[in-house]
């Protein structure tokens, strides 16, 4: 497909900067590189010129939607009001570096960030899941971190559609093989099956890094005559048009046809990597770093020059090359894996080769800062390249796309739930807790999660099925962090403002239940196409709901990602905007685990439930219903919540802590009962249904022991918390028994909660 796109303007040769300037007229394929007309017209006038095929493609891959938010970041920039500390520390690195880095106390700093891989795991699932895992390792590596554990949310059409059979597996052994053979331990995430997903599917990365504050590393090249290092693996011609031709363009309904795109990766190359990057920072010979993903070559040196002091020379034909056939142009849009590209000092190069040399490395000096403005590339002494790096990396073009509320939207939320037929017998309760027990969403998630290990290492305090996944940072003191990532669509759907709100807040008290301050987010936007002023509407309303939602916690966006373009034909996925909230953990040791693990426990629960089922999981499996608005918001109720949560944990009060959202209180409480196999007896209000299936947010569950229920309540008394006695726990019980249902064996829960998944993949 590659050669199709490039092609140089004659056969005599290379087209140089002195050829694009006596031959204006030729024709250039920038169409079919995802350029419009207006935008290679500007490229002309940047230039006072038209570019070569070189510039062409830098251009075309560092203007593509994926890397230059032209159309987002009109609205990204209102993440820019919001505070610029965490709630413990100070930010190190914020939106605009590889990833954010945020002070976590003594000494220690972690960054993390989250992408999509979406487009290229629908065409080829396994490398395309597992090069997003490497590419957001790599992210972080860039910061001067060493990567501590990874999180996989993820997203598949319909559970019994042929092609979730084909797509599915795939992600989950790509995601498993890649971050299992780096030995990063995958300690969380989601995964979602929804008919809006079909052809679509959503694969979003995190990784979490530590690092001291002295350690971190910026992607910029300063120092006029410091050397410019490519290291890592060789360059191949996976990946050409990755981010301009498939992560920018919409699918249509013929499927996956874009093969060439997708890159492939060596886990066992990026593990040594790791190491590599590591020890050159402990020795001191980097000077700025950027890791090679999206746009390769162009985006590194692009990038590096342009927030550095402007200036840069590059010798491409001296990039080592798996492919010697490549020309110039598929060089530079190439997105071959497990790459780096550093700045150094001349009198600390020789020390950088000695240690890439150690760890087996090929590194090569591509060039060099200079004092001039403009990044020069050459090809065996022609120059190819010569452009301002600004214009190529950070002054693409900026769109103010149309928006307007989607003319469904009223009918859609004027269909409520509140009149579908309820369960009227205990008989009745017992069955559709059960149906919701094993519905897709909701059942049990281990044939995925037992392909991936979640405790390598050795530091890892909580993972899947906890609420949060948490990792310990320092040995010597238990210092720690928890992560979760969390987005109802179906809530996003209904209403894009509150549905980033309620995604938030879910991720929010997820980490707060295991005892963790939620301190600050990472954000993966994924929608439809920019183009459609409906989904651009969606867009803008969920940012507006993020930052109103931050700015109530006192938390900042460190950074992220947005996703367009997840639509095949006209028909887009549901707004799903995926927060990751981070939060640390003075002690590890002290983290709170979401199921309780001995009878005689107290149960309560945290926050007020109201008759709120539209978007539940309840409507959704029982009645195949979506419409309505989605559960009310309250931050200030989520914050006193979280309060409780961790100050709970602090003190030692809460033996367990799950946090209610889809499937509500029913689910939580089957969930308990399931994790240690010990049973519950629940006593609930006269209206038991609104009290097991109502979605209402800002509400947990907690299990005490009964010489800290009077803690508790002073805790909730303190905050301003509602405190409901629903029941205990009893090792006697075999499963659950709720007053006014019919009981439900461990045996039952355990078969309706495992058999789904295993159904269907076997």
């Amino acid at each position: 497909m590659t050669d199709n796109i490039i092609q140089a303007p004659s056969t005599e040769g290379v087209d140089t900067v002195g050829r694009a300037a006596e031959s204006p007229d030729v024709v250039q394929p920038w169409a079919q590189l995802g350029l419009k007309e207006e935008e290679y017209a500007r490229i002309r006038e940047i230039l006072g010129r038209r570019p070569t095929s070189a510039e062409l493609a830098m251009y075309s891959v560092m203007w593509s939607e994926h890397c230059s938010y032209k159309s987002s970041k009109v609205h990204l920039r209102r993440f820019g009001d919001l505070p610029a500390e965490t709630p413990i520390g100070k930010q190190l690195a914020g939106i605009g570096e590889n990833a954010g880095v945020v002070d976590i106390g003594q000494g220690w700093a972690v960054t993390f960030k989250i992408e999509s891989h979406n487009h290229p795991s629908y065409i080829e699932p396994h490398q395309g899941a597992a090069t997003g895992v490497g590419g957001i390792v790599r992210d972080i590596m860039a910061m001067g971190a060493r990567p501590i554990a990874v999180m996989d949310p993820l997203r598949f059409g319909a559970l019994d559609h042929p092609d979730t059979l084909r797509v599915l597996p795939g992600v989950v052994a790509g995601i498993g093989g890649y971050g299992n053979c780096l030995g990063l331990p995958n300690i969380g995430g989601e995964v979602v099956f929804d008919e809006c997903y079909q052809g679509n599917p959503l694969v979003n990365a995190l990784c979490v890094g530590a690092l001291r504050h002295e350690d971190l590393h910026l992607a910029k090249a300063t120092g006029v005559g410091n050397k410019v290092v490519l290291f890592g693996a060789k360059t191949g011609g996976d990946g050409i048009g990755g981010v301009s031709v498939l992560a920018s363009e919409t699918f249509d309904s013929a499927g996956p046809t874009k093969r060439p795109s997708v890159q492939v990766g060596d886990p066992f190359a990026e593990k040594v990597l790791i190491e590599c990057c590591l020890d050159l920072y402990r020795a001191g010979v980097v000077e700025g770093i950027q890791d090679l993903g999206g746009a390769g070559l162009s985006c590194a040196t692009s990038e590096l020059a342009s927030a550095g002091d402007g200036g840069m020379t590059i010798e491409l034909d001296t990039v080592p090359l798996r492919d010697a056939s490549l020309r110039p142009e598929e060089i530079l849009m190439s997105e071959s894996q497990e790459r780096m590209m550093a700045v150094v000092a001349p009198d600390q190069l020789e020390e950088f080769l000695a240690i890439t040399d150690r760890w087996d490395v090929e590194a090569t000096v591509l060039g060099e800062v200079t004092d001039g403005t403009h990044l020069l590339i050459s090809w065996h002494g022609e120059t190819i390249v010569d452009v301002p790096p600004r214009s190529v990396a950070h002054d693409g073009p900026v769109y103010e796309r149309p928006m307007q509320r989607p003319a469904y939207l009223d009918a859609l939320q004027a269909d409520s739930a509140l009149g579908l037929t309820r369960p009227s017998t205990p008989a009745e309760l017992r069955e559709q807790l059960l149906q919701v027990l094993a519905s897709p969403n909701i059942c049990d998630k281990s044939w995925i999660t037992d392909q991936y290990d979640r405790y390598v290492r050795g530091n890892t305090s909580l993972a899947m099925p906890d609420d949060a996944g948490v990792v310990r940072v320092d040995e010597s003191t238990g210092l720690g962090v928890a992560l979760s990532t969390d987005c109802n669509a179906r809530f996003a759907q209904l209403d894009p403002y509150a549905g980033a709100q309620l995604a938030l807040a879910e991720a929010y008290r997820n980490v707060a239940t295991t005892g963790a301050l939620p301190v600050a987010v990472s954000d993966c936007l994924n929608f439809g196409s920019p183009e459609d002023a409906g989904v651009m509407w969606q867009f803008s309303q969920a940012v507006d709901g993020i930052v109103d939602g931050c700015r109530a916690f006192g938390v900042p966006v460190t950074g992220g990602n947005v996703s367009f373009y997840n639509q095949t034909g006209a028909t887009a996925i549901h707004p799903t905007p995926v927060l990751s909230v981070l939060g640390v953990l003075e002690d590890v040791a002290r983290r709170t685990p979401s199921g309780w693990s001995t009878g005689g426990l107290y149960l309560f629960q945290l926050g007020a439930t109201r008759e709120e089922f539209d978007g539940s999981e309840w409507a959704g499996v029982v009645h195949d219903h979506l419409g309505g608005t989605p559960p009310r918001v309250d931050l200030a109720a989520e914050r006193a919540l979280a309060d409780v949560l961790v100050q709970g944990a602090r003190d030692g009060v809460l033996a367990a802590a799950h946090d209610l959202s889809q499937g509500g209180l029913a689910v939580a409480l089957m969930e308990g009962v399931l994790r240690h196999g010990i049973g519950a007896r629940i006593s609930l209000s006269d209206n038991v249904f609104t009290d097991l299936f109502s979605e209402s947010a800002a509400r947990a569950v907690v299990a005490v022991a009964p010489e800290h229920a009077d803690a508790l309540a002073s805790l909730c008394d303190e905050h301003g918390v509602e405190m409901s006695a629903i029941g205990v726990t009893a090792a006697e019980i075999d499963g659950l028994q709720i007053e006014g249902v019919d009981s439900m064996t461990l045996e039952e829960l355990r078969r309706a909660h495992t058999d789904t998944l295993p159904a269907v993949f076997g």
